[in-house]
């Protein structure tokens, strides 16, 4: 079953972000009270509903409680603050705020933001990865290879990479593992520990497949 995200804010970070998720596979449903932006929405996503964020009775018929994720991405302060707040009353825990400086995100975390953002186009590109990915860390890419830092995986734990056999299943090469700090050689018959973070070459595809398939 794909992550099911709603989005409240169709500018350019907003746009952007329901763009790569819905083309990642995750379910988006996003709003805006200027229904050219819907419009233009509707092209990509599930569903685009033109509403007023700021008013309670409109963003719960979203039922806002039962998206896996929820993103404020309104850039003006007071809608934004308002909008998030409204969100934590109606019982959404995993509310994703933007925001456009230090007072802004302050504000944002204490009505109820479990994250707070300060983003471009181009960040929110690499944000939709980190969504539809949440243990990795940090990536870079090109068109068709991927250099990822994730956690290690529950179905990881204990052991060896001899075990799990990464390169043969899912083509996925272990660069690098990191302790702490420390970035060491991946010994393949070395354990791994639960806090362990793994710098893994793979394409995009690989990586979902290893995630799916060990859920």
């Amino acid at each position: 079953m794909s992550i099911q995200v709603l989005i409240i804010g169709l500018g350019q970070f907003g746009m952007s972000l329901a763009k790569t998720l819905s083309k990642k596979g995750a379910e988006v449903i996003a709003t805006d009270i200027n229904k050219e932006l819907v419009d233009e929405a509707a092209n990509y996503i599930d569903d685009a509903i033109c509403l007023d964020a700021t008013d309670e009775i409109s963003i719960s018929k979203l039922c806002p409680k039962e998206r896996d994720v929820v993103i404020c991405a309104i850039g003006a302060r007071e809608p934004s603050i308002l909008a998030t707040a409204l969100l934590k009353q109606l019982g959404c825990e995993n509310i994703i705020a933007r925001a456009t400086d230090k007072m802004h995100e302050r504000i944002l975390k204490a009505v109820g933001a479990k994250n707070v953002i300060n983003p471009d186009e181009e960040y929110g590109k690499k944000f939709a990865y980190k969504i539809m990915f949440q243990n990795v860390i940090s990536y870079e890419s090109s068109d068709d290879i991927q250099l990822l830092e994730i956690n290690v995986q529950p179905f990881m734990i204990g052991k060896t990479l001899i075990e799990l056999m990464l390169p043969n299943k899912y083509g996925i090469i272990v660069a690098a593992i990191k302790k702490g700090s420390a970035l060491i050689r991946p010994f393949a018959d070395k354990k791994l520990d639960v806090n362990d973070k793994l710098l893994l070459v793979c394409t995009e595809e690989a990586i979902i497949k290893m995630i799916e398939e060990n859920k």
